[in-house]
């Protein structure tokens, strides 16, 4: 699961709601580095999940778990024989990380389900602005997932995303992108 959810229900002037911490699982972790340098080596042929394993240091029987996984969503196939081994099905541009994050543990939902926070924001009218801003959060992470490929990373740049405001604190540019927490499964 690449997106491991820590639950916390709370109570909040008479109304009860689960807010979910965003995190990476590990497996989500290798999913990405074998796809990364899938797209590395796109036009070069097939790569053996020996190779992949030793240059991305993944541990090589868990990686054809997670290969066979993107192979069966049609990311990546299979080539037979000497030269065999996986590739990327199309372009690294074409590829997002969101599709492959979706793929491996879920929905992107760093603060609960879009649809939850929407029936809070109608029902709480005091804490409307709050669940607004997690609204706001969770669409931003989406929106940074999708658009950002595979062709991105590898390019080492950022892409272009409409309707990313910068923020400023005291006329200093703060970071425009959300950290996400990378870890296990122990939840608090």
């Amino acid at each position: 699961m690449l997106w491991h959810y820590v639950n916390k229900v709370y109570w909040l002037n008479g109304l009860y709601g689960i807010i979910s911490a965003m995190k990476i699982s590990q497996k989500g972790l290798y999913a990405l580095q074998a796809m990364m340098m899938l797209a590395r080596h796109h036009q070069q042929g097939a790569i053996k999940i020996r190779e992949i394993a030793y240059e991305e240091a993944l541990p090589e029987k868990f990686l054809e778990l997670i290969l066979l996984e993107l192979k069966n969503a049609r990311l990546v196939e299979s080539v037979r024989g000497a030269k065999g081994g996986y590739q990327l099905r199309r372009a690294p541009s074409e590829i997002t990380l969101g599709e492959i994050i979706r793929l491996i543990d879920g929905p992107v939902a760093p603060f609960g389900d879009a649809d939850q926070l929407r029936e809070l924001i109608d029902r709480n009218l005091p804490q409307r602005a709050l669940y607004q801003v997690f609204l706001d959060v969770r669409d931003a992470a989406a929106r940074i997932l999708d658009h950002t490929t595979l062709a991105h990373l590898i390019a080492n740049e950022r892409p272009t995303i409409r309707g990313r405001k910068q923020m400023q604190i005291r006329g200093k540019e703060t970071a425009r992108v959300l950290s996400m927490v990378v870890g296990g499964r122990k939840s608090e």
